[in-house]
């Protein structure tokens, strides 16, 4: 179970810390505002998940350990959040991807036997019912706004596609926790999330890829170049500073 905790926090943990990097550098001050705090939206879900992960786990590790003192092959997050920023658009497309899967997984997560993620769940669709609003919004606005924005949207969707269907493919463990009723059989949101995805982009104006590979990996510790960059920059102050907190 302790496996299955830390998981759902490090998708949170590394879609964080991406959207960390545009604090500062975005394209008007309010967004780059509203890009900050759902940064420090997922940050705070994310140390919900480790602590009960910690205490559940009873090993003396802290949040701070199993956030920063693991390895690449131990972070289990989806490969679509270790995607690069990009320009706004891939931004955008990445997140809306993630809130639109997000906020169906935790209406079911809500529904656990585990009281302690069913608050989690409970706490956290508050915020990511604003995510998905404000992603499927911008969405929108570049996809169905200037020729430029259009062409830049469509090919953040066509670039980023292949990597939704790992959302929607439950891994063991997670089939696991679901017949446990802990977790979620994700693969059971797979209708409900592409016809989410689709009905947004065809009101954006947008085509909707016609790519039926899909990249897998993360979730088994087989993540894409950008993760060791991500955790390069993450891990160095606990690293260089052993038992700094956050």
């Amino acid at each position: 179970m302790t496996d299955y905790i830390i998981a759902l926090g490090d998708n949170n943990l590394i879609l964080g810390q991406r959207l960390g990097e545009w604090c500062g550098h975005g394209p008007a001050l309010e967004t780059d505002m509203a890009l900050t705090n759902i940064s420090l939206d997922l940050f705070g879900m994310t140390r919900s998940y480790f602590q009960y992960a910690a205490e559940v786990e009873g090993k003396g590790r802290t949040e701070d350990d199993i956030a920063f003192l693991r390895n690449e092959r131990q972070y289990k997050n989806v490969q679509l959040v270790e995607q690069p920023n990009g320009n706004y658009a891939d931004t955008i497309a990445r997140q809306f991807f993630f809130d639109a899967w997000h906020y169906l997984f935790l209406e079911q997560l809500a529904k656990s036997s585990d009281s302690q993620l069913s608050a989690i769940a409970v706490k956290s669709i508050k915020e990511v019912k604003y995510h998905l609003r404000f992603s499927s919004q911008w969405v929108l606005r570049l996809g169905d706004g200037t020729a430029e924005s259009h062409e830049k949207m469509q090919a953040a969707v066509n670039d980023l596609w292949m990597f939704t269907g790992e959302l929607v493919t439950s891994s063991e463990l997670e089939k696991a926790m679901a017949t446990q009723g802990i977790g979620v059989d994700v693969s059971e949101l797979k209708t409900a999330y592409y016809e989410k995805l689709e009905s947004v982009l065809r009101e954006a104006t947008l085509e909707i890829p016609k790519k039926d590979w899909m990249q897998q990996g993360g979730k088994n510790g087989i993540h894409t170049e950008y993760l060791g960059h991500i955790l390069s920059h993450m891990q160095y102050l606990q690293r260089a500073h052993p038992g700094a907190e956050w």
